[in-house]
C-alpha cells in the first residue's frame, strides 16, 4: 500500500505544463513537492497566494507565509497574495485547471464528502464547496478505507456532502480510479496490492477492464 507521500507522488503525474492547480488540506499540500522540475505550474491557495512552492525546510518557516490549512509553505519568485476575494474570483471564474482534494467520502457518481462529521466540531467549510462548484477537473487523495477498514468509496455517501457529480479520479492507498458511468473504474494497483484486496475494499460499484497495471512513482 502507498504511504500519503506516494499518494502525492503518483498525483504529481497529473499536473501538466502550464497548470494552475488549487491544494486542498492533508495529503493534496504534498503534491506541490513532486512536481517535475522541467515543467512550468503554479499553485494557487484560497486564502491568497498565486505560486506557492514546496514545504520549507526545518528552521527556515516563515509563519506569516501560510497556506488555506495553515500550514507554514515557501513562495516561488513571482509569487503574488490578495485578498480572499480576489482568490475566489479566480476559483469561481474557472481559472484553476486542476483542484486535488482530500475526502471522507467519495461516491461512484462522483459526489464528494470532506468537510462534516455530524456530531464532530469543525472549523467550518472553508472554500471546499466553491472548489468543488467552480472546477472542471477534481481528484482526490485519500485512504481506500477508514481505520476500522470499512470502504470510503461508495455506492452513496453517508456523510453531508461537499459537492455532487464533480470528482473525476480518485488516488488511494491501493488504487487509481476514475469515475465513469455511476462506477469506479479501476486504472492502476499500488505495488503489491492485487485486484482482489481492491474489490474487497470498494463498497462502490468497481469496473475492472483487462489487465491493470501497477502503477509507477
Amino acid at each position: 500500500m502507498l504511504s500519503k507521500e506516494q499518494i502525492a507522488q503518483r498525483i504529481a503525474k497529473e499536473v501538466k505544463d502550464g497548470y494552475y492547480v488549487n491544494l486542498g488540506i492533508g495529503i493534496p499540500t504534498l503534491v506541490a513537492n513532486f512536481v517535475r522540475d522541467d515543467i512550468e505550474v503554479e499553485f494557487q491557495s484560497e486564502n491568497g497566494i498565486l505560486g506557492m512552492g514546496p514545504f520549507p525546510f526545518e528552521g527556515e518557516q516563515d509563519p506569516d507565509l501560510i497556506n488555506a490549512g495553515k500550514q507554514t509553505i515557501t513562495a516561488l519568485p513571482g509569487a503574488s497574495f490578495f485578498d480572499s476575494a480576489t482568490s475566489f474570483g479566480m476559483i469561481r471564474g474557472q481559472h484553476v485547471d486542476l483542484t486535488i482534494l482530500g475526502a471522507m467520502e467519495v461516491a461512484q457518481n462522483g459526489d464528494i464528502a470532506n468537510w462534516k462529521i455530524p456530531g464532530k466540531m469543525v472549523k467550518g467549510m472553508g472554500g471546499a464547496m466553491d472548489l468543488v462548484a467552480s472546477a472542471e477537473n477534481i481528484i482526490v487523495a485519500m485512504m481506500h478505507t477508514n481505520r476500522a477498514g470499512e470502504s470510503k468509496l461508495l455506492q452513496q455517501c453517508s456523510l453531508p456532502l461537499t459537492g455532487v457529480n464533480c470528482v473525476k479520479k480518485v488516488v488511494t492507498n491501493l488504487a487509481v480510479l476514475e469515475i465513469r458511468d455511476n462506477a469506479f473504474v479501476l486504472l492502476e494497483r499500488a505495488p503489491g496490492v492485487s485486484v482482489e484486496d481492491i474489490k474487497n475494499a470498494t463498497e462502490g460499484a468497481l469496473i475492472v477492464e483487462g489487465n491493470i497495471p501497477e502503477m509507477t512513482l
